[in-house]
């Protein structure tokens, strides 16, 4: 298989012809153009809200709850299609919709998911935390149970991308202090207008305002608003992320496809010119796209056996940030004009990649996670 051509996977019935009507609906239905001025989630949901239009959202989502009650396989295919042709994504809401379709109660999901999959509710993650940013069972925020079953909540979220732009928050607190941090965990459908919630956006040094700060005063949330049993939500956490790293239910795969087959081009081309060491890293960068690719199809294949997400999602995480960071750094060491000049898009890329070692929880913690839920290992262990 060479890195130019589309993912099979042992393509099922109908999933060829599947993407042959997205190419086609896509010919007729071009990426929009940003307009000047437009923030980028607001032009992100346009985006998201035309790919919905053509019922190219929520492909994997049973039809009774606004999909299409096809399989992860189909998501997929879409998804590649679009990191194939370097245009966004379908809209990151696949992580959030699955954790409701697995956690959420028969009334919730028939409430929430269709709106969630047209774009009429805007959602956004309430997890880190400042003093738990990538330890997330080391929280703070607390939601109290009273007598008549509301919740009262108290904390802060931190990382909370787009929030300033979102409806709804799928949050995470903790509702039992006694209990061992990984089975105190609750989840919530947090509304944003709600008293005593603040949003603050946060300015980042490129001047981007992805990242917010979520503050929750005494927050009163029904207890309709939990999602699932009270100590669901680390279980909630690991479904959403096994969906949220795997690089091609978010097309990240295809797109470092193409900037693969484009060194790999380059290296054969100017093979005179370029160093032995530089020629070595564009291989190794062939070699992680290749590992990546066979253990996303993996966990793919787990998916659909009915394996449920667990620890081992920190794998694909640390797979991933490696590949894309090392692409990168590599790819601007081959196209060094990249670097000056308008456009930079590869220098904008390599830029988002080096916080990929951060966001989502840190390689470190990750690492720690594989060695103690994975490979069983205690801290006395050589």
């Amino acid at each position: 298989m060479t890195t130019d051509t589309p993912l099979d996977f042992g393509d099922p019935a109908g999933l060829e012809k599947l993407r042959a009507e997205f190419r086609t609906w896509l010919t007729g239905h071009p990426l929009p153009a940003r307009l000047p001025g437009e923030p980028l989630p607001v032009f992100l949901h346009r985006w998201h809200r035309l790919l919905h239009s053509g019922g190219w959202v929520g492909l994997d989502v049973p039809e009774e709850y606004g999909g299409r009650g096809l399989t992860s396989l189909h998501q997929i295919a879409v998804s590649d299609e679009l990191g194939a042709r370097g245009a966004p994504g379908v809209p990151r809401i696949g992580y959030l919709a699955h954790a409701l379709l697995e956690f959420a109660s028969e009334e919730q999901r028939r409430r929430l998911l269709p709106r969630m999959l047209a774009g009429d509710d805007v959602w956004c993650q309430g997890f880190s935390e400042p003093g738990a940013g990538s330890d997330l069972a080391g929280m703070s925020t607390f939601a109290e149970r009273h007598a008549d079953g509301h919740y009262t909540v108290r904390g802060q979220k931190l990382w909370t991308s787009y929030a300033q732009y979102s409806d709804h928050c799928l949050l995470l607190a903790r509702t039992d202090r006694a209990a061992a941090p990984h089975a105190s965990i609750t989840a919530f459908v947090l509304p944003l207008d709600r008293p005593g919630v603040t949003v603050r956006p946060l300015r980042a040094a490129n001047g981007d305002d992805e990242f917010c700060e979520l503050f929750l005063d005494d927050v009163r949330l029904a207890g309709e608003e939990r999602i699932g049993a009270e100590g669901d939500g680390w279980a909630l956490a690991m479904t959403t992320v096994s969906y949220e790293r795997n690089a091609l239910d978010t097309g990240h795969l295809s797109k470092y496809g193409l900037l693969v087959e484009r060194l790999r081009r380059t290296a054969r081309e100017r093979a005179g010119e370029l160093p032995d060491g530089l020629l070595s890293e564009i291989g190794r960068c062939f070699v992680d796209y290749e590992v990546l690719l066979a253990h996303t199809r993996r966990r793919i294949a787990e998916r659909l056996a009915g394996q449920a997400a667990g620890p081992e999602s920190s794998v694909d995480k640390l797979l991933m940030t490696g590949a894309e960071q090392r692409l990168y750094a590599t790819a601007l060491k081959v196209f060094p004009e990249e670097l000056h000049g308008p456009g930079g898009e590869l220098l904008a890329e390599y830029l988002y990649s080096r916080a990929a070692s951060v966001y989502g929880g840190t390689s470190q913690i990750q690492r720690n996670i594989i060695a103690k839920r994975v490979l069983r290992l205690t801290d006395g262990d050589g």
